[in-house]
């Protein structure tokens, strides 16, 4: 681990273990057995097409995606009743909304229409957050009072591209990020100071400036505008800090449970070493800290490792360190100089593990494998590879992070089998 620690170094920070941990309380799926047609759907459902399956009551959303991760999964192990919200309405707290103009030549905010850039006009959406929704209208309104046109990727001209809102579901901390083509915002100051008066609980505004040709929404430059530049949230009795391009659960009530579960199948003993892999922020290390010897966080998002580190912090841990690098690498690294871990928490993108992660975590070779993962049919792909390499799935169990969509999470425990190297 010297060598490690050495190549790392500049990226690492010690952290404090926490002797006990918030218990994480798990819900269970809605009782409702309603008709199978969403009695209210959206009017957007079709133009927008965000919101794949609301056209299903949610009982019947939930039967659709544990069919899914049966098929997919089943083979496997058997697959664990999904786990539902109570309310699946206004749950994410991160919004984000592009800008263009009508044939009017009215400012007109939403979101892009599936598979274009067309921006279908949106005032409130039902599955994001309500105060994010009216903070992004009033943007709207202020933009034609203070003659900031939206930005046109056909021409160049214009300034506003997006906003994004994020805000703490816990703390009520409000973040709001202007994504334009330049760092010239007009009568920024005036700008700012008429939507606080509009909206007084946004803790921080944050001007990020994207003038390249893509598809992505933040650009890398950025400067605070108002507030400290971050907001805190609290999650499974822990802590975060979220700068603008940090990755954060958009669900934070699925994700205790989604955590919590995690946690429970990994049933640590304080005595264990633990890889969190695609660490991010540090939400999954960090929560299960107060039950480990040591946690390592591995994450490329430097960005995300500095908001880990902070983090760690925050909530006065010392036994997790956060390094900036490839988690495969890492792993690789770790089995060469014959140090081991004992378990790994792995939550990729959508796009599933790739073949030289997988074969460094079979070298490194845990007794346990935590997978957590929001797209079954690439967490699929990937159980195929570990099961043949010396790993047995033991439970699966699918959790709705995202009701009205037809994406599922699902969290499967995989454990060493025996005898195997």
């Amino acid at each position: 681990m010297k060598q490690i620690n050495q190549r790392y170094n500049k990226k690492a920070k010690a952290v404090k273990r926490v002797p006990e941990h918030t218990p994480v309380r798990v819900q269970k799926t809605t009782s409702d057995h309603a008709g199978e047609r969403n009695p209210n759907p959206c009017p957007l459902y079709r133009k927008c097409g965000g919101c794949q399956i609301q056209n299903m009551s949610y009982p019947r959303q939930l039967q659709w995606k544990q069919g899914k991760v049966q098929h997919l999964l089943g083979k496997f192990h058997s697959v664990e009743p999904i786990i539902g919200m109570e309310n699946p309405y206004h749950y994410r707290n991160k919004v984000q909304a592009a800008f263009s103009v009508d044939r009017s030549r009215r400012i007109i905010s939403g979101i892009y229409q599936s598979s274009s850039h067309r921006v279908v006009p949106v005032d409130s959406c039902m599955i994001e957050d309500e105060t994010a929704d009216r903070i992004i209208v009033t943007i709207r309104r202020l933009m034609k009072d203070f003659r900031v046109e939206p930005y046109d990727e056909t021409t160049g001209r214009g300034l506003l591209r997006h906003v994004l809102v994020k805000r703490g579901f816990s703390t009520g901390e409000v973040m709001v990020v202007l994504v334009t083509v330049s760092p010239v915002l007009p009568a920024k100051n005036n700008f700012i100071h008429a939507l606080l008066r509009a909206h007084p609980e946004i803790t921080t505004v944050v001007l990020n400036i994207n003038d390249r040709y893509t598809s992505m929404v933040l650009g890398e430059a950025e400067k605070v505008l108002y507030g400290p530049g971050y907001i805190e949230d609290k999650l499974c009795g822990c802590t975060f800090r979220i700068s603008a391009k940090s990755f954060y659960q958009i669900n934070p009530v699925q994700t205790e449970i989604l955590y919590g579960k995690a946690i429970e199948y990994a049933a640590l003993t304080g005595k264990e070493t633990v890889i969190d892999a695609y660490c991010g922020i540090g939400t999954i290390g960090l929560t299960a800290s107060g039950c480990a010897k040591s946690v390592i966080g591995v994450e490329v998002n430097g960005d995300a490792v500095r908001d880990a580190i902070v983090n760690a912090r925050l909530n006065q841990i010392k036994n997790a360190r956060f390094y900036e690098g490839d988690a495969g690498e890492f792993m690789s690294a770790m089995a060469s100089e014959g140090e081991r871990a004992d378990v790994v928490f792995m939550d990729p993108p959508r796009a599933g593990s790739d073949r030289k992660f997988l074969s460094s975590l079979v070298k490194l070779s845990p007794q346990k494998v935590v997978y957590i993962s929001c797209n079954p049919e690439t967490q699929e792909r990937d159980l195929h590879f570990l099961t043949a390499h010396g790993y047995r799935v033991e439970k699966i169990q699918p959790v709705d992070m995202f009701p009205h969509t037809y994406h599922v999470e699902c969290v499967v425990l995989m454990s060493k089998v025996k005898n195997q190297v």
